[in-house]
Formats: C-alpha cells, structure tokens, sequence
C-alpha cells in the first residue's frame, strides 16, 4: 500500500451531505455473511474506476452522468503520468466523494489506505504488491470493503484467504489505461476461479466495454470494471447505460 503524501484533514463538514438514508443504503453486512456476499455483488455490475487523467470533461461531471446512467460502484484512481498528488488529490477526491453519496453509490479509493482514512471511504482496492486484505481491515475496520486484483486462481485463492471481500480479474483484454498492466488474461481465469467452486463477488477488468462485456459475463464475473469505456466516452451517462443494459440481456448466461 503506498503512502498517499501531502494529505490534509478532511473537512469537519464533509459528510453533512451523507443522508441518514444512503448510511443505511450503504452500510455494510458483517464479514464472513453470505449477506456481505450478496450486498457487494449487488454493487459490482457497473464499476466506475477513474482519475482526473482519464477525463476529457470535469471528472465531476463524468461522475455524475455516470452514476445517473447506471454506475453502481466508483473507484477513486488517481494514477499514471500527468496525474494529480497532494492536497490537489485530495480535493478532487472529497468533490466525487461528495457526488456519490449523495446518490448512495460507494467510494472505493485505489491503492491509498491514507487516503481512504481521511475520507473515511467505502473501501480500497489493492494489489499483488500490497499489504494483504487482513493487514488493511486492521486499519480500515470491519465496515469498509476491501477489493484485490489477482491473475491467476492461486493469487485468488490466497487473497480469499487474506480476507478480500471481491476479487478484480484481469486484464481481461489489451489495455492502454494502466501502464504497468499484468500480461492480457481473457476469460480464462475468470472461468478457472468459478470451476474450483469459488463463489466470491468477481469483476472483470481491463479493456471492457459494451461491445466485449457479455463474454465476461458469461465466464463467471458479477460485473465489469472500466475506465475509458465511461470516462472517455462523449456521453458518460449512455456508455453507463448501455453497460448496465447488459445485465438484463435475455441471453446474458
């Protein structure tokens, strides 16, 4: 997990717009419950992952023209060449915090357990080169979520192990969006995961969008995670939809 730098204390006042009904949206099942299960499955369908550098538009705006079209879970992911660091970060992060609570979606932070405590965050999302889930519940506390990207049915296995409460599998197909993406996996892995019996929340990642989702589906994956499919996208809130369309596609199994 990697520190998250010049962070500042968040705003005393940050949460006035967290309703009483979306804290009971969002509050979370105990860990270990086939409810927690269901509950976070219920989130992965359209899976937002975005920074400021994956925006040709405000990402605020994008953000809301997501969520409005059918996002069900949103990743803070501030990384790669050009991107914000610092208090600049952190404003950016409290402004689309602010915007999914107040529509009841969860804010998961990528990779920034600081981050994720100042905000007081839904989750995080790490990697194969982090501290493992049970070191980041510690932390976090049993109420957030804690999301790991594996490769390969082993790596899933010992992040089950680990604690995680879903799995990111990927990359499903070539990607331009992560500069140090993991060799191109397909559904594979996906499939391999759900025939050793692993029932965990999955969600497929890496050059996702509507045109080769159904696949991913298909293979086991409770939703799909994507970056420029929505962020880059003219009109967020259609790609959204149209993401989210797939989940009541007759011919989806």
């Amino acid at each position: 997990m990697k520190p998250s730098g010049e962070h500042t204390e968040p705003n005393a006042g940050q949460s006035a717009e967290y309703t009483v009904q979306s804290e009971e949206q969002n509050r979370i099942p105990a860990h270990g419950t086939e409810a927690r299960s269901s509950w976070i499955r219920g989130r992965l369908p359209v899976y937002l992952v975005m920074g400021s550098i994956n925006c040709t538009r405000s990402p605020e705006q994008v953000l809301t023209e997501a969520i409005a079209g059918g996002t069900t879970l949103f990743q803070y992911r501030e990384k790669e060449n050009g991107a914000l660091t610092g208090s600049d970060s952190l404003e950016l992060a409290r402004r689309l915090q602010r915007i999914c609570r107040a529509h009841g979606v969860p804010f998961i932070v990528n990779d920034d357990l600081e981050l994720a405590l100042l905000l007081d965050a839904d989750g995080v999302h790490i990697g194969q080169d982090d501290a493992p889930a049970v070191l980041i519940w510690q932390q976090l506390g049993p109420d957030k979520i804690v999301g790991v990207s594996a490769h390969s049915l082993a790596e899933a296995q010992q992040a089950i192990a680990d604690g995680a409460d879903y799995l990111g599998i990927g990359p499903v197909y070539p990607t331009r969006s992560k500069a140090d993406a993991e060799p191109v996996k397909g559904t594979a892995i996906i499939e391999q995961i759900r025939a050793a019996g692993i029932n965990i929340p999955l969600v497929g990642i890496g050059g996702i969008h509507v045109h080769n989702a159904l696949p991913v589906l298909q293979a086991g994956a409770d939703g799909i995670a994507v970056i420029s499919a929505i962020a880059g996208a003219i009109d967020s809130r259609q790609a959204a939809a149209e993401l989210a369309a797939l989940f009541s596609a007759s011919d989806m199994y």
